[in-house]
């Protein structure tokens, strides 16, 4: 009986558990906006919440992060869509200055054995994973937050801030 309070508790800070959050959220976001064009003029500036969302490329109105936080679930539901030429050569010379950055430290400890080298490539794996993991729930949990803040926005917009609390 205590294992499983444990499993749960653990299970709380799961990746799986923050995708559906998040998934949770936008599906709620998206049945409560009955009609997202009231968003296209609300800028982000007004929610403090929401302002650090704006940058130089965004059009920085509800509408566009509504449009965004959809996409993205969509990519989580169904896979990240195929990217541009341009985008997937840009990762590609991300990948190949971290292959260099890594060649480099690699050909100075050549003199260790090959069981180390593959021990380190292990350890080096899983530190990698789990550092994205980690940021990927934060980033999670950011994106849920912010579709809540975006639902409770266009509540107050129409009026209804009072429903559903």
């Amino acid at each position: 009986m205590m294992m499983q309070m444990q499993e749960t508790s653990t299970q709380k800070n799961s990746l799986f558990n923050a995708m559906n959050s998040f998934i949770g959220a936008v599906n709620n976001m998206d049945q409560t906006i009955l009609l997202p064009s009231v968003l296209r003029d609300v800028p982000l500036n007004e929610d403090s919440q929401m302002s650090s969302l704006k940058s130089d490329e965004d059009e920085g109105d509800m509408y566009s992060y509504y449009q965004l936080l959809k996409s993205i679930r969509r990519d989580i539901e169904w896979g990240v869509r195929r990217a541009t030429a341009d985008e997937m050569q840009k990762e590609r010379t991300k990948v190949t200055r971290s292959h260099s950055s890594m060649s480099i430290s690699s050909t100075s400890s050549a003199s260790s054995s090959s069981s180390e080298e593959e021990e380190d490539e292990d350890e080096d794996l899983q530190s990698q994973f789990q550092y994205h993991l980690t940021g990927l729930q934060g980033v999670l949990s950011k994106l849920t937050e912010q579709a809540n803040s975006l639902t409770n926005r266009y509540k107050k917009e129409l009026g209804i801030g009072g429903w559903g609390l």
